[in-house]
């Protein structure tokens, strides 16, 4: 949130200088008021804006893996935020609150000294208005369609006074001043905020003078040389008797009426609009400093890993099912042929079924790729070995660097009791990007598969790889030496978190403190609990080489919980920094942050919790949560949802939850 509040006072500053540069001395009232009221608007909204068309495109190909590539499974952390939990607010926003209730206050009292003002007047209704007369007063102000005249005012000053404050009524000027009030109970900090009220006051006296003075011009200047100044220290009325603004009006009252080509000042606008786009729309975007050279890498891989057996097997299976789905309903075939389909149906099951799989983030023992054989750490070998593999077979296909597409693909992808790859999902900005990156994992070798808790199980494992078109051949970015970054799979040296120096694998106790420091400072935004938003923010950051945290990137499903995900991140300590070949260098580092919704279940721990979730099954075969949500929604045909008793006529114990049945589109 303070980015954002950042951004629209740096707006509205460039907008305040070009109006006191170019426009303020013009006598484009009107226009001006435009201008005040719209470009405060359009501060608020500049921000949010990102405009795909705006982000820069080099025309040469490179391709680049940010460190999310290789760690985003091993420090997953998710969070389950009980929504009946503790009311908690930060400390920014407390003293945001105590600042808002004020402002809100002054307002409050503002409107009352009107009000009794009113019922101490004399109160009289016209047609357009209603004069109020205020005793032993010289006071002359308008709000809304109230005109207030103090009985000491003259009477050969009645009408035009009266004729000026009925400018303010007809066109609405108490509108203008009201939204800037409003903006000054939420943004009180602000002191943009009073200036452009103070402005736009100014132009309604300039408006309302120059309607007066079109044939009563010295009238109009004797009339305002000649008062005895009472005013009401209210910002929200448009007052007459204005010490500060006399001068000003007299000074408008006698300059030329500006010529029209003046108004092309105006134009000024469109390159200042473009460029705050452009920077919005950049600001969200990944650099590609962090992009690995692809080298020749002599690592042997063998073609057949197993992959395309898993296929077809799946492939055979639901071939069997619609074939024993429609002999069913062929009455004319006899109860045999169907039981001889159902042991060959079993049969395949139980090949492409497994034990339940583990997350490569907490199974006790990774797989183990081929070359980790002897590896002290494992699991950073793996990761090492996993980004040389992707090195090695990545192939930017030539149509999608002709379209310009670029994007993440996320994968997701099971380590079988075999050591084979199978159940892989993706999901990614095109069909393009995710056949490539399916061909690459397609080529993974047979690994040693993981273990946990002393038997062999599957081991699932997500890893995203992004396509980024970028600088031409000549230009890589180099990826040792002190000026440039290295990832934190492949750096020498991780760096140290605090706690961590006396620790002998300091890049686990990394992933350890870093899960431990998100669970502390966890606060699920109560905005996104209310609106039931949730979902998981990809983070990325750097480690500087002086330890401190800096380039934060990140995506997520909504504003919210991004802003939360920042906040967590911007509270890490200094580190030590990283060293890759004796010298200090950046580490990139990212770390899914998953938001999760779950009512408070009192007694129940979170196994219980997760065990009472409903069985799910697409196109007959069932599912875990997490390869659900890599499920892309549009390649949904149909869903259907059964409880109770006939979940578990279908599906017997396992149906005890419910059960989610889903249909997928037939590819054409």
């Amino acid at each position: 949130m303070i980015p954002y509040l950042l951004e629209c006072i740096a707006f509205q500053l460039v907008f305040l200088i070009i109006y006191d540069l170019f426009l303020k001395r013009e006598t484009f009232f009107q226009w001006n008021r435009g201008y005040l009221i719209g470009t405060y608007s359009v501060s608020m909204v500049l921000p949010w804006i990102k405009i795909e068309a705006l982000k820069t495109r080099v025309p040469e190909v490179f391709y680049g893996y940010p460190e999310y590539l290789w760690n985003s499974s091993d420090a997953a952390t998710a969070i389950i935020e009980v929504q009946e939990g503790m009311f908690r607010l930060s400390w920014p926003y407390v003293v945001f609150c105590i600042g808002a209730v004020l402002a809100l206050g002054l307002l409050v009292y503002k409107l009352f000294q009107i009000y009794k003002l009113r019922e101490s007047g004399e109160v009289r209704y016209y047609q357009d208005f209603t004069e109020v007369t205020i005793p032993d007063s010289t006071v002359a102000f308008s709000f809304f369609k109230s005109i207030f005249l103090g009985d000491r005012v003259l009477e050969k000053e009645y009408q035009r006074i009266l004729d000026h404050e009925l400018v303010h009524i007809r066109q609405r000027h108490s509108y203008d001043l009201i939204f800037f009030e409003m903006m000054r109970i939420v943004a009180w900090f602000n002191p943009l905020a009073y200036v452009y009220q103070s402005r736009v006051s100014e132009l309604h006296e300039f408006i309302a003078d120059a309607k007066v003075a079109k044939n009563k011009r010295e009238d109009q200047y004797e009339l305002l040389l000649s008062q005895v100044f009472q005013t009401q220290n209210i910002s929200f009325i448009n007052q007459f008797f204005k010490t500060s603004l006399i001068k000003k009006r007299i000074v408008m009252l006698q300059k030329t009426r500006s010529k029209n080509i003046y108004q092309l000042k105006y134009l000024v606008l469109v390159p200042i609009l473009m460029g705050m786009l452009f920077y919005t729309s950049l600001e969200g975007q990944e650099t590609n400093e962090n992009g690995i050279l692809v080298e020749e890498i002599e690592d042997e891989v063998p073609e057949n890993n197993g992959f395309e057996d898993q296929v077809k097997t799946e492939k055979k299976y639901l071939e069997l099912l619609e074939e024993r789905k429609r002999l069913e309903l062929d009455m004319k075939k006899e109860a045999p042929v169907l039981i001889e389909l159902d042991k060959q149906l079993a049969g395949l099951q139980k090949t492409i079924t497994s034990k339940e799989a583990v997350p490569f983030a907490k199974v006790e023992e990774v797989p183990v790729f081929p070359g980790c054989e002897g590896a002290k750490d494992s699991r950073a070998c793996f990761q090492q070995k996993m980004m040389r593999h992707i090195s090695k077979n990545f192939n930017y296909p030539k149509a999608a660097q002709k379209k310009g597409l670029q994007g993440m693909v996320s994968l997701l992808f099971t380590i079988n009791e075999k050591g084979l790859v199978q159940n892989l999902k993706l999901r990614g900005p095109h069909k393009l990007l995710e056949e490539e990156a399916e061909r690459i994992i397609k080529r993974l070798p047979k690994m040693s598969p993981g273990k946990h808790k002393g038997e062999v199980v599957g081991v699932t494992y997500s890893i995203p790889i992004s396509f980024k078109l970028g600088k031409s051949e000549g230009e890589m970015p180099k990826t040792d030496g002190a000026d440039s970054s290295v990832p934190f799979g492949i750096v020498d040296q991780v760096p140290v978190f605090p706690g961590c120096e006396d620790e002998e694998n300091k890049r686990a106790c990394f992933n350890t403190s870093m899960q431990r420091h998100i669970s502390k400072n966890f606060n699920y935004p109560k905005e996104a609990q209310e609106k039931s938003i949730q979902g998981r923010v990809n983070i990325m950051f750097t480690i500087g080489k002086d330890g401190v945290i800096k380039n934060l990137r990140m995506r997520g499903p909504d504003k919210l919980l991004e802003e939360e995900a920042k906040r967590i991140i911007m509270r890490l300590p200094d580190m030590k920094p990283g060293r890759h070949k004796g010298k200090n260098v950046d580490v990139p580092f990212s770390i899914p942050i998953s938001f999760r919704l779950q009512k408070e279940t009192e007694g129940l721990d979170m196994m219980k919790l997760i065990s009472n979730d409903p069985v799910y099954f697409v196109d007959g075969k069932e599912v875990s949560k997490e390869e659900l949500n890599m499920i892309n929604p549009d390649a949904i045909e149909s869903m259907s949802v059964l409880k109770g008793e006939a979940a578990q006529t279908v599906y017997g114990e396992k149906g005890k939850n419910g059960v989610v049945q889903i249909t997928l589109k037939k590819e054409d």
